[in-house]
């Protein structure tokens, strides 16, 4: 039972959506150690009772308690990541250690794990549904994992190394937020702007105003970062702004900022986890739960395709040294000149630049796009609605479809495009509600989606590089997967149980569709004329659109084997692992597959958050391993559309979304794959939509 207090906490009201308006950081110790309380009470009447326990009497309490504390704690999470304030980091941290605790302490329950084993060998176990027998299998796995099985007096340290991860990987993430909101370029004179997009130089003045200063303001952020380095004719000022961005979070900014003893702690608990589980390294605990079997398995599909890439990667790169010589006076290219003379290569080559498309992509126009290609695929409409929201900027939609008795409501979403600085980097979609039916009905799913683009300036709307778009969609993709699923039971309901590995793939496919005449079609308008992109000028994107594809995929495959063998190969048993040792093997891996190295000042590490603070350790991989099933599958829709004008074929989306964004994790990744295409995944529809085919 609530009590009073707890009565009134807003973030225990699991009615309708967050009560973002009323949540505030004092409310989350009291909610979310009452949500443990209750918790740990069911868990303790639920070990104690005699007898074989079934589905309905054990496991579904199970999910639905531990479904409001983890609604609860994510709305916390969410604020964390979107409103970074002191008030709500001081809040968040502070039950960080307690809710870590709780849920290693959970993992390691040998009396609530005997429990599921008792049920996964009883004679009840064959009568649920496969989706439910998975489930089980999946909990008996986790428990593993979480060190079930350890002797009794493992597990607390078991636990403190669960508790200490969560709180460095939340330390990673804020040390790298304040390193890049530290840092500035301030620009005095017009003439350094020379080269910089008319709408970056007025985000960047406006950004002085609100500080009551002269000149024009630079920040580390995306949409002020980026133009710079691929627009701003003054070097000095590119070099300095690379610079800075390169070793945010290191020992070369703010001493207290500093992300490299962080890593080499996080290496070290992870190593330990590992061997008290009885594995050889993190990597191979990292795919336990993943479609591929083994790291040597994943370090040769990685190596088999940088073998693919490389070549093209290098053609690439002389390319670009050499008309950044001859058309630049650049006679040595500088990382800090990449972007720079390749966005000048690309107008040379293909007569148009990133700043001339991105004024057909208005904000408004872009979301119709978007929302059209769901409504010609999926069959469903999506309106916009009423919910509060953690700030004035962010939108909140409902998507409906046609049922027998009049629209029925599918799911909800929160959108939040534009960069702020309280707000993390990066783009990403996290679910606020998950669909599964309870004992007092069903819920629908609801979707954060969360993006750092460039917000409106001087009285237009804001306007969106085709880049940005391509992010909109991807994120976009995720949010179908966990909106669309019609799995009731939450372990495997939308994105949850589905392998990591696998989880990229609806993201990925969606991008694909940024790239379609018919789309764009309906997606584009100029910001001051209202006309449509013009078809030439589509032609030449298209002519484009494997520019550098080579250099980008090896970029892409240095991550993910630095990534891989980090976690599989450096010896973190003896402590913390040397930042000189990090950086070490991330050269190895550079000279392995990479065709540009940057400065050796330069920190990579410590800005990647990926792995050290969002979960893909030793599973950055799984971009390219998932690039190469979302390739495959959509082609399936260019096989449907051949000849029609359009790929949007609602017969091949209604399929995908049966075989593939319906089932969740519900059954494995590769047989809903197959289910869709019918055949096993290969790797030549990537290949061929990279540019990536010898030509004959």
């Amino acid at each position: 039972m609530q009590n009073d207090s707890t009565a009134a906490n807003p973030l225990l009201d699991f009615s309708a959506m967050p009560r973002f308006e009323d949540i505030k950081p004092e409310h989350v110790e009291p909610a979310i150690r009452s949500l443990i309380d209750e918790n740990r009470a069911l868990i303790e009447r639920l070990t104690a009772e005699p007898g074989t326990p079934t589905w309905d009497g054990f496991v579904s309490p199970m999910d639905e308690a531990g479904e409001r504390l983890g609604r609860a704690w994510g709305v916390v999470g969410h604020l964390h990541s979107v409103f970074d304030v002191p008030e709500w980091r001081e809040a968040y941290n502070a039950m960080l250690p307690e809710i870590s605790r709780f849920y290693a302490e959970v993992g390691q329950n040998l009396a609530l794990f005997e429990k599921y084993k008792a049920l996964h060998d009883s004679p009840e176990f064959a009568t649920l549904s496969p989706v439910r027998q998975r489930i089980l299998g999946h909990g008996l796995r986790d428990f593993r994992l979480s060190g079930a099985e350890l002797p009794d007096d493992q597990k607390p340290r078991f636990q403190e190394i669960q508790e200490e991860q969560s709180q460095l990987a939340a330390k990673f993430s804020e040390n790298l937020l304040d390193a890049t909101n530290a840092h500035a370029e301030w620009v005095s004179d017009e003439a350094g702007l020379a080269g910089i997009p008319d709408d970056v130089r007025q985000a960047a003045r406006a950004a002085a105003e609100a500080e009551g200063k002269p000149g024009w303001k630079f920040t580390l952020q995306m949409p002020s970062y980026l133009p710079v380095l691929q627009y701003a004719d003054d070097r000095e000022l590119r070099a300095r702004m690379y610079r800075a961005y390169a070793t945010r979070a290191s020992e070369l900014g703010k001493p207290e900022l500093d992300n490299g003893p962080l890593i080499g702690r996080i290496l070290a608990l992870r190593d330990e986890e590992a061997r008290m589980l009885g594995y050889r390294n993190f990597a191979e605990v990292s795919l336990v739960p993943k479609m591929a079997d083994t790291p040597e398995q994943v370090l040769g599909f990685l190596r088999d395709l940088a073998a693919k890439a490389k070549p093209f990667a290098e053609k690439d790169l002389e390319e670009l040294k050499a008309f950044a010589r001859a058309e630049l006076g650049l006679d040595t290219l500088e990382p800090w000149d990449v972007a720079y003379a390749s966005e000048k290569l690309r107008q040379a080559r293909y007569a148009y630049s990133d700043q001339e498309v991105k004024q057909y992509f208005p904000e408004p126009k872009v979301l119709d796009g978007l929302f059209g290609v769901i409504r010609a695929l999926y069959r469903v409409d999506i309106l916009p609605d009423e919910a509060p929201t953690w700030d004035p900027d962010v939108r909140f939609f409902r998507i409906e479809k046609d049922g027998a008795d009049g629209p029925e409501l599918v799911g909800h979403f929160y959108l939040d495009l534009h960069a702020r600085s309280t707000k993390r980097g990066g783009a990403w979609m996290d679910s606020a509600r998950s669909r599964h039916r309870n004992t007092w009905g069903s819920d629908t799913p609801v979707a954060y989606l969360v993006c750092n683009f460039p917000g409106p300036v001087g009285g237009k709307p804001a306007t969106f590089t085709h880049d940005d778009v391509l992010t909109l969609f991807h994120e976009c993709g995720h949010g179908l997967h966990h909106l669309l699923t019609q799995v009731d039971e939450l372990a495997v309901s939308g994105i949850h149980g589905v392998e990591w590995d696998a989880v990229e793939l609806p993201s990925q496919f969606m991008e694909n569709f940024c790239w379609e005449w018919d789309v764009l079609q309906g997606m584009t308008a100029h910001v001051d004329t209202g006309a449509p992109l013009p078809r030439a000028l589509y032609d030449k994107m298209i002519a484009a659109k494997n520019f550098q594809s080579g250099m980008q995929t090896v970029r892409q495959l240095e991550f993910s084997m630095f990534d891989l063998r980090l976690h599989g190969e450096v010896d973190a048993s003896s402590g913390p692992v040397p930042i000189e040792r990090v950086m070490a093997l991330l050269d190895e891996v550079r000279r392995e597959v990479a065709v540009m190295i940057p400065p050796a000042w330069h920190r990579f590490p410590h800005s990647f958050s990926h792995i050290f603070a969002g979960g893909y350790a030793a599973g950055y991989y799984s971009y390219k391993w998932a690039e190469v099933l979302s390739a495959d599958a959509f082609e399936a829709f260019e096989e449907a559309g051949a000849g029609k004008g359009s790929l949007l074929d609602p017969e091949t989306g209604e399929r995908f979304w049966r075989e593939i964004l319906a089932v969740g994790g519900s059954r494995p990744a590769l047989d809903s794959f197959k289910a869709f295409r019918g055949r096993e995944p290969r790797v030549d529809a990537l290949l061929r939509h990279s540019g990536m085919v010898a030509q004959a």
